[in-house]
């Protein structure tokens, strides 16, 4: 009788762990992954080698929204931006400031550094099927004025949630 309560028990452990392979395997490539920071275009929001989650699940439902902060999946590397411009907009900058449709756009999440380190760009019109992306550290940033180019919404992976890593630095990236 006892052998046959230890199969039992061994049975029970064997499917509870089937069972979480399966929900992290689900986790990992539906809903949540993260993701390393490479590089300081991001600075001062994101730092170099910061380890972010990013929701995978938000743009299947939904669509990247301005200040988002984004996850880019292109074959070389990914990158991590921040939306500025979404499809059919007009994107100029000059004098130091943003303008999105001939209106002043405040970035408040930018330091004044960043901010009068942007060179003029434009005016350019996002395409319909995509996005005009940039880094916070504008003036060392590779992102849509630069290299980058139009993103669409195929190649954005994710949105960036959370900070994980190092520890001292946990906190919201949006």
């Amino acid at each position: 009788m006892a052998n046959v309560k230890e199969k039992n028990e061994w049975i029970e452990w064997l499917k509870a762990i089937i069972i979480a392979i399966i929900l992290a395997v689900i986790i990992r490539n539906f809903l949540f992954a993260t993701s390393i920071v490479e590089g300081d275009s991001m600075d001062p929001t994101l730092e170099n080698g910061e380890r972010v989650v990013f929701n995978k699940f938000v743009y299947l439902v939904g669509e990247p929204a301005r200040g988002d902060i984004v996850i880019i999946q292109r074959p070389q590397k990914n990158y991590v931006k921040r939306v500025i411009g979404l499809p059919g907009e007009i994107i100029e900058i000059r004098d130091h400031k943003l303008y999105i449709n001939n209106e002043q756009y405040e970035q408040n999440f930018l330091t004044e550094d960043a901010i009068n380190h942007t060179g003029n760009f434009g005016p350019i019109e996002i395409p319909k099927d995509s996005y005009f992306v940039m880094g916070d550290h504008r003036a060392i940033s590779k992102d849509s004025r630069n290299g980058l180019g139009f993103i669409t919404e195929e190649e954005i992976i994710g949105r960036s949630e959370l900070v994980i890593f190092p520890l001292s630095e946990m906190s919201r990236t949006r």
